[in-house]
């Protein structure tokens, strides 16, 4: 631009034009250096719920991939790549830390990652990246599911507090179109220095439901139809990146975070089981100018061995510890070569959600021992499938594989108990993705001997049963929904899930004496169960049974006191039995945990007003009437609250434009 504007005639001054221009571009080089070669651009796409074996570049011809394929051809494929659990926010911290999940102790939803574990944004932001996170379920959301999951990120895009509207899309889960949409709208305007940019597509994960074409190409298989999506707003994402030339000079990474059972061991999902129907994952590793194009890496190896590989590859010092490992030495570069397979831990808590226990595997050279209540041990090489079970005490292999595992538990650093706490709104959300259990989030390290605990595999038809019920009551479907729920009872009649979740369509119906029978039953079954507590209090208000419900209440609160909505329900309950101290206490309580909260304000008046404390109520309820001039009912209760202090003339003018409001708001 600047060259086209200097007007010069004849030879002499197109010398001097060229001279200029070439001093200029100089100036202009010294003043823009290169990025540095140890600083590409890194892209980590994880794919949730995604087979190793529903892929076509994986051998399975039955589907079209063609975006996992290319990135196949320009990168290199590690066939048997393993996740350590077959939870979505437990596995991707593992991926994000290059930890297992005993160690970085998120064993569930709503643990929060403790700080002394760094994350891979938080390592690549010490080097300059700039770094955003575009995530495709709110099971990845920081604010409740995965508290610190966003550290180190400059944008973490968590889904709104306040959901658009009640369908499943924007409330717990994204279109992949949509995530990868967000994610080129903020690199579009961060587009300068080098980027981290992790994208998170959850389209695979149940409820199968593929927008079209892909549901008509893959009606009987919906499930395959879900991944053929995902790929198609891969290529559009990767077409996005070679557009913007950032393609070939970056680090390109495909991974799924766990697999999916389709029916086998019974299993129609993911959570309860640790076989390689949802332990096998795909992972695709595309380098800088396509080194190693075409490789295919036939050793074992682990998705925990990710971050060190990054680490390796962008010359940054390695934390305090990996329990994985950089995979640079299976690809020639390292200063010696990999070709033996790695050991592969498994972790699964999310049985004790049910009272039944937690699993522990181990996987290497071609053989897989299951710690459980009834253990397992598979030769892979002739059994793939993990069909004949060849489980001996005494033999060496089992004894070998049990020491592993064994050792792998001594090197768990020592943590308190930790227990997510979460509200009765996030456990809904919860539900309405498939993820059931007891409301009570536990841990492993609070059950002293699992191995006295059910085994999930003979549980596993009332936890399918249980997962349909919520699938169906998600989707409206609320007599299908307390079939499932039936015939689970039916199966173990003391299941507190399905217990607690008849109880939830009683109370929505208004049948509160049904209601409340099946919370007593599922609370003399758990007895510390909050929230099952919490919707027994709702279900004895309904009842009339005040006595009953403050009970109830205050069992909720003991073990978990920061309940907003049961402090609330209590200081009503307190209220109607005439006790306004008490009622007080628990309003006071409740603004304690939400400050700004305008019901338990309102509330908080109420009760002061009852015990005739005229003066703290008008105070309270002159600052509501600022802030909600509109409110008929502030209105009114202030007018009354003047008159217990005398001040008439007030209360008749504050009273009159009570009913003024009144009448503007009849239909």
């Amino acid at each position: 631009m600047l060259c086209s504007r200097v007007s010069l005639s004849g030879m002499q001054g197109a010398k001097k034009l060229i001279v200029f221009c070439a001093i200029w571009a100089t100036g202009l080089s010294a003043q823009s250096p290169q990025r540095p070669a140890s600083q590409p651009d890194v892209f980590l796409v994880t794919i949730d719920t995604l087979r190793a074996d529903h892929i076509h570049c994986y051998g399975y011809p039955s589907i079209q991939t063609p975006a996992l394929d290319n990135l196949a051809k320009d990168g290199v494929r590690f066939a048997q790549a393993f996740t350590p659990s077959p939870i979505t926010n437990t596995s991707h911290i593992s991926i994000l830390t290059g930890l297992l999940p005993s160690t970085h102790g998120v064993m569930d939803f709503a643990v929060p990652l403790a700080n002394k574990y760094p994350l891979w944004a938080e390592l690549l932001k010490k080097r300059g990246y700039h770094t955003g996170a575009f995530i495709g379920s709110v099971v990845l959301d920081s604010h409740n599911f995965a508290p610190g999951l966003d550290r180190g990120f400059d944008f973490y895009d968590n889904f709104p507090e306040v959901a658009p509207n009640k369908s499943r899309w924007e409330r717990l889960e994204r279109r992949g179109e949509d995530v990868a949409r967000r994610a080129e709208t903020w690199l579009t305007a961060h587009s300068g220095g080098p980027k981290f940019v992790w994208v998170h597509f959850y389209d695979p994960h149940d409820p199968y439901d593929p927008p079209p074409p892909f549901a008509q190409m893959y009606k009987n298989r919906l499930y395959d139809g879900e991944i053929a999506y995902a790929d198609s707003v891969l290529a559009d994402f990767v077409t996005y990146l070679k557009k913007k030339g950032w393609y070939d000079d970056s680090i390109v990474i495909v991974v799924g975070d766990h697999g999916e059972g389709l029916g086998e061991h019974h299993e129609e999902t993911h959570g309860a089981f640790l076989y390689d129907s949802t332990l096998h994952v795909p992972l695709i590793v595309k380098l800088q100018s396509q080194k190693h194009a075409g490789r295919v890496v036939e050793a074992q190896v682990r998705t925990t061995d990710i971050l060190p590989t990054v680490v390796d590859l962008l010359r940054i010092p390695p934390p305090g510890r990996f329990d994985g490992a950089s995979l640079l030495s299976f690809l020639g570069v390292a200063a010696t070569t990999e070709t033996a397979g790695r050991i592969a831990f498994g972790e699964t808590d999310y049985p004790l959600r049910f009272g039944w226990a937690p699993l522990r595997s181990v996987r290497d050279e071609g053989f897989k021992f299951i710690e459980a209540p009834k253990p397992e041990f598979y030769n892979l090489r002739s059994d793939p499938f993990e069909l004949t079970n060849n489980y001996a005490p005494w033999d060496a292999s089992v004894q070998k594989f049990r020491a592993m595992l064994s050792d792998s538990k001594r090197k768990i650093p020592v943590r308190a108990p930790s227990a997510g706490s979460v509200s009765k709104n996030t456990i809904a959300e919860l539900e309405a993705l498939g993820y059931l259990g007891r409301a009570d989030l536990t841990s492993s390290t609070n059950v002293p001997e699992p191995s006295l605990l059910p085994d999930p595999k003979d549980k596993i038809e009332q936890l399918n049963l249980l997962h349909k019920a919520m699938i169906a009551s998600e989707d409206g479907r609320v007599i299908d929904a307390r079939a499932a729920l039936e015939r689970a009872l039916e199966l173990d009649p003391t299941s507190p899930t399905a217990l607690r979740q008849l109880a939830d369509f009683e109370l929505q119906a208004g049948e509160f004496a049904k209601a409340a029978e099946h919370l007593q039953r599922a609370l003399a079954l758990h007895s510390g169960d909050s929230v099952t507590a919490f919707h027994l209090g709702q279900a004895l208000v309904g009842e009339g049974n005040l006595a009953g419900a403050r009970e109830a209440l205050e069992t909720s609160l003991k073990f978990n006191p920061t309940q907003f909505d049961a402090r609330l329900l209590l200081g009503q309950v307190c209220l109607d039995a005439k006790n306004a101290k008490a009622a007080e206490d628990q309003f006071e309580a409740a603004l304690l945990i939400e400050p700004q909260n305008g019901a338990a304000q309102l509330w908080l008046a109420k009760a002061q007003m009852a015990g005739r404390n005229f003066t703290e109520a008008t105070r309270r309820l002159e600052s509501l009437a600022k802030s909600q001039p509109q409110n008929a009912e502030i209105i009114e209760l202030l007018a009354q609250a003047y008159a217990g202090l005398g001040r008439e003339e007030e209360a008749e003018r504050v009273n009159s434009r009570a009913k003024a409001l009144r009448n503007n708001h009849k239909p």
